[in-house]
């Protein structure tokens, strides 16, 4: 039996469950953007406080302002996890430390 396999295993298992928790907040977040939601409802504090820090950098390379008001990131940081996701998934699969 292989101990390490299976914390690795594990480790593995928990970073692509964030990284599926993540991308459905991120899905939320956009969507909710959409209707002009109040500021002060706890939910979306929450969402703006987890979702801001990953769309910043992507909102400095493309703004909103040079896509004709449309904000793209969101889809990169759903590409960006979806990335992540297969690379996590192929080390599982290939066993690899």
């Amino acid at each position: 039996m292989n101990v390490g396999g299976s914390a690795f295993s594990a480790v593995i298992e928990t970073a692509l469950f964030i990284l599926n928790a993540i991308q459905w907040l991120v899905i939320v977040a956009a969507l909710i953007s959409w209707v002009s939601p109040d500021p002060r409802n706890p939910i979306v504090r929450f969402l703006y406080g987890v979702t801001e820090p990953m769309f910043r950098p992507f909102r400095r390379l493309i703004p909103p302002s040079r896509t004709g008001g449309i904000d793209l990131s969101p889809i990169f940081v759903i590409v960006i996890i979806y990335l992540l996701s297969r690379f996590l998934a192929r080390l599982a699969v290939s066993g690899a430390f």
